[in-house]
Protein backbone atom coordinates (compact mmCIF):
# COMPACT_ATOMS: atom_id res chain seq x y z
CA UNK A 1 0.00 0.00 0.00
CA UNK A 2 1.36 3.37 -0.99
CA UNK A 3 0.12 6.33 1.46
CA UNK A 4 0.75 10.07 2.39
CA UNK A 5 0.24 11.53 5.59
CA UNK A 6 -0.18 15.58 5.57
CA UNK A 7 1.74 16.97 8.04
CA UNK A 8 1.01 20.63 9.10
CA UNK A 9 2.55 23.04 12.01
CA UNK A 10 1.83 21.27 15.31
CA UNK A 11 0.88 18.09 13.77
CA UNK A 12 3.06 15.21 16.58
CA UNK A 13 2.00 11.97 15.60
CA UNK A 14 2.76 11.87 12.08
CA UNK A 15 5.78 9.56 12.86
CA UNK A 16 3.60 7.29 14.94
CA UNK A 17 1.15 6.86 11.95
CA UNK A 18 4.14 5.96 9.48
CA UNK A 19 5.54 3.60 11.91
CA UNK A 20 2.22 1.62 12.18
CA UNK A 21 1.98 1.56 8.22
CA UNK A 22 5.43 0.23 7.71
CA UNK A 23 4.57 -2.65 10.73
CA UNK A 24 1.27 -3.64 8.88
CA UNK A 25 3.18 -4.33 5.45
CA UNK A 26 3.01 -0.92 4.00
CA UNK A 27 5.44 1.00 2.21
CA UNK A 28 7.01 3.80 3.84
CA UNK A 29 4.74 6.66 3.72
CA UNK A 30 5.37 10.26 2.01
CA UNK A 31 4.95 13.27 4.03
CA UNK A 32 3.45 16.07 2.51
CA UNK A 33 3.83 19.65 4.09
CA UNK A 34 0.05 21.23 4.36
CA UNK A 35 1.20 23.93 2.03
CA UNK A 36 1.64 21.48 -0.93
CA UNK A 37 -1.29 21.86 -3.87
CA UNK A 38 -0.46 17.55 -5.21
CA UNK A 39 -0.42 14.32 -3.33
CA UNK A 40 2.13 11.60 -4.77
CA UNK A 41 0.04 8.25 -6.39
CA UNK A 42 -1.51 6.82 -3.16
CA UNK A 43 -3.80 4.77 -1.89
CA UNK A 44 -3.99 5.85 1.42
CA UNK A 45 -4.00 9.53 2.68
CA UNK A 46 -3.59 9.76 6.81
CA UNK A 47 -4.35 13.51 8.61
CA UNK A 48 -2.71 12.21 11.94
CA UNK A 49 -3.02 13.94 15.48
CA UNK A 50 -1.59 16.66 17.11
CA UNK A 51 -2.71 20.45 17.22
CA UNK A 52 -2.63 21.91 14.03
CA UNK A 53 -1.68 25.77 14.29
CA UNK A 54 -2.13 25.66 17.59
CA UNK A 55 -5.50 24.71 17.23
CA UNK A 56 -6.50 28.57 16.97
CA UNK A 57 -10.09 29.52 16.14
CA UNK A 58 -11.17 26.36 16.51
CA UNK A 59 -9.31 22.80 16.39
CA UNK A 60 -8.72 21.76 12.86
CA UNK A 61 -10.08 25.01 11.17
CA UNK A 62 -7.59 27.00 9.76
CA UNK A 63 -5.75 23.09 8.70
CA UNK A 64 -9.09 22.55 7.13
CA UNK A 65 -8.26 25.53 4.78
CA UNK A 66 -4.62 24.95 3.79
CA UNK A 67 -3.66 24.41 0.17
CA UNK A 68 -3.68 20.47 0.48
CA UNK A 69 -6.86 19.56 1.35
CA UNK A 70 -8.47 20.40 -1.83
CA UNK A 71 -6.12 17.55 -3.31
CA UNK A 72 -7.37 15.20 -0.24
CA UNK A 73 -10.70 16.09 -0.91
CA UNK A 74 -10.06 15.34 -5.02
CA UNK A 75 -8.66 12.05 -3.68
CA UNK A 76 -11.22 10.70 -1.33
CA UNK A 77 -13.70 11.55 -4.26
CA UNK A 78 -12.11 9.59 -6.85
CA UNK A 79 -12.66 6.53 -4.00
CA UNK A 80 -9.14 6.43 -2.54
CA UNK A 81 -8.59 6.18 1.53
CA UNK A 82 -8.90 8.81 3.71
CA UNK A 83 -8.17 8.59 7.16
CA UNK A 84 -8.46 11.00 10.24
CA UNK A 85 -6.91 10.43 13.81
CA UNK A 86 -8.13 12.61 16.64
CA UNK A 87 -6.88 16.46 15.20
CA UNK A 88 -7.46 14.44 11.90
CA UNK A 89 -11.08 13.95 12.67
CA UNK A 90 -11.29 17.64 13.85
CA UNK A 91 -9.79 18.57 10.28
CA UNK A 92 -12.30 16.44 8.10
CA UNK A 93 -15.27 17.63 9.63
CA UNK A 94 -13.63 21.29 9.40
CA UNK A 95 -13.39 20.49 5.62
CA UNK A 96 -16.89 19.06 5.25
CA UNK A 97 -15.64 15.81 4.35
CA UNK A 98 -17.23 14.58 7.19
CA UNK A 99 -20.28 15.50 9.28
CA UNK A 100 -20.84 17.14 12.33
CA UNK A 101 -18.15 18.81 14.86
CA UNK A 102 -15.75 17.99 17.73
CA UNK A 103 -16.29 20.15 20.56
CA UNK A 104 -14.94 20.21 23.51
CA UNK A 105 -14.90 17.65 26.05
CA UNK A 106 -17.73 17.69 28.23
CA UNK A 107 -15.89 17.09 31.46
CA UNK A 108 -13.38 20.54 30.15
CA UNK A 109 -10.52 19.17 30.90
CA UNK A 110 -7.65 17.36 28.42
CA UNK A 111 -8.30 13.45 28.37
CA UNK A 112 -5.10 11.18 27.58
CA UNK A 113 -5.56 7.97 28.62
CA UNK A 114 -6.63 4.32 27.01
CA UNK A 115 -10.47 4.11 26.10
CA UNK A 116 -12.51 0.94 25.37
CA UNK A 117 -14.37 1.40 21.96
CA UNK A 118 -16.52 -1.59 20.24
CA UNK A 119 -16.47 -2.62 16.40
CA UNK A 120 -19.70 -1.44 15.16
CA UNK A 121 -19.35 -2.20 11.97
CA UNK A 122 -17.08 -4.12 9.08
CA UNK A 123 -15.77 -1.16 6.73
CA UNK A 124 -12.66 -0.79 4.67
CA UNK A 125 -10.80 -0.03 7.81
CA UNK A 126 -12.54 -2.25 10.49
CA UNK A 127 -13.17 -6.08 8.32
CA UNK A 128 -10.03 -7.46 10.19
CA UNK A 129 -12.04 -7.20 13.15
CA UNK A 130 -15.30 -8.57 14.33
CA UNK A 131 -18.55 -6.82 14.55
CA UNK A 132 -18.82 -6.18 18.39
CA UNK A 133 -15.52 -7.06 19.16
CA UNK A 134 -14.22 -4.41 21.79
CA UNK A 135 -10.28 -3.03 21.71
CA UNK A 136 -8.03 -0.79 23.52
CA UNK A 137 -6.81 2.50 21.72
CA UNK A 138 -4.99 5.52 23.87
CA UNK A 139 -6.65 8.94 23.23
CA UNK A 140 -5.77 12.19 23.99
CA UNK A 141 -7.43 15.07 23.18
CA UNK A 142 -9.20 18.30 24.80
CA UNK A 143 -12.03 18.62 22.22
CA UNK A 144 -13.19 14.94 21.17
CA UNK A 145 -16.80 15.52 21.82
CA UNK A 146 -18.48 14.72 18.66
CA UNK A 147 -21.73 16.40 18.06
CA UNK A 148 -24.28 16.60 15.34
CA UNK A 149 -27.85 17.72 14.55
CA UNK A 150 -30.43 14.64 15.10
CA UNK A 151 -31.04 14.60 11.47
CA UNK A 152 -27.50 13.92 10.92
CA UNK A 153 -27.21 11.15 13.58
CA UNK A 154 -30.31 9.60 12.65
CA UNK A 155 -28.59 9.35 9.06
CA UNK A 156 -25.36 8.20 10.53
CA UNK A 157 -27.46 5.38 12.53
CA UNK A 158 -29.49 4.20 9.92
CA UNK A 159 -26.64 4.08 7.13
CA UNK A 160 -24.57 2.18 9.40
CA UNK A 161 -21.51 5.02 9.22
CA UNK A 162 -20.66 4.49 13.25
CA UNK A 163 -18.08 2.50 12.41
CA UNK A 164 -16.39 2.46 16.28
CA UNK A 165 -18.40 3.43 19.25
CA UNK A 166 -17.10 4.01 23.14
CA UNK A 167 -17.31 0.99 25.49
CA UNK A 168 -16.66 3.80 28.28
CA UNK A 169 -17.73 7.54 26.94
CA UNK A 170 -15.05 9.97 28.26
CA UNK A 171 -15.72 13.28 26.67
CA UNK A 172 -19.92 13.17 26.00
CA UNK A 173 -19.58 12.07 22.61
CA UNK A 174 -23.28 12.19 20.60
CA UNK A 175 -24.34 8.22 20.62
CA UNK A 176 -20.46 7.47 22.22
CA UNK A 177 -19.45 7.95 18.41
CA UNK A 178 -15.81 7.24 18.48
CA UNK A 179 -15.86 7.03 14.88
CA UNK A 180 -17.80 7.56 11.81
CA UNK A 181 -17.43 7.37 8.29
CA UNK A 182 -18.38 9.21 5.16
CA UNK A 183 -21.44 8.00 2.65
CA UNK A 184 -18.95 6.34 0.10
CA UNK A 185 -17.21 4.84 2.74
CA UNK A 186 -13.67 5.47 2.17
CA UNK A 187 -13.33 8.44 4.66
CA UNK A 188 -12.99 7.65 8.36
CA UNK A 189 -12.34 10.19 11.20
CA UNK A 190 -11.80 8.77 14.58
CA UNK A 191 -10.72 10.22 18.14
CA UNK A 192 -8.52 7.28 19.55
CA UNK A 193 -5.31 6.70 18.55
CA UNK A 194 -4.98 2.78 16.68
CA UNK A 195 -1.17 4.31 15.89
CA UNK A 196 -0.15 4.37 18.82
CA UNK A 197 -1.39 0.66 19.62
CA UNK A 198 0.75 -1.47 17.38
CA UNK A 199 3.33 -2.84 19.00
CA UNK A 200 4.43 -4.57 22.79
CA UNK A 201 5.88 -1.44 24.29
CA UNK A 202 2.32 0.07 23.78
CA UNK A 203 -0.89 -0.65 26.14
CA UNK A 204 -1.78 -2.89 23.75
CA UNK A 205 -1.67 -3.81 19.54
CA UNK A 206 -5.18 -3.61 19.19
CA UNK A 207 -4.66 -0.56 16.25
CA UNK A 208 -2.24 -2.72 14.08
CA UNK A 209 -5.17 -4.79 12.24
CA UNK A 210 -6.79 -1.22 11.45
CA UNK A 211 -3.66 -0.40 9.59
CA UNK A 212 -3.23 -4.19 8.09
CA UNK A 213 -6.67 -4.10 7.01
CA UNK A 214 -5.83 -0.87 4.67
CA UNK A 215 -3.07 -2.70 3.27
CA UNK A 216 -5.28 -5.62 2.62
CA UNK A 217 -8.00 -3.25 1.05
CA UNK A 218 -5.13 -1.52 -0.84
CA UNK A 219 -3.86 -4.65 -2.97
Amino acid sequence: MRSAIVVFPGSNREHDAARAIRLAGGEAPDLVWHTETELPDVDLVMIPGGFAHGDYLRAGAIAARSPIMRAVANHAERGGFVLGVCNGFQVLTEARLLPGALMRNACLTFICRPVGIRVERSSLFSWRYDKGAELVFPTAHHEGNYRADEETLRELEGEGRVVFRYTDNPNGSANDIAGIVNAKGNVLGMMPHPEDAVEAIHVCTDGLDLFRGLVGAAT
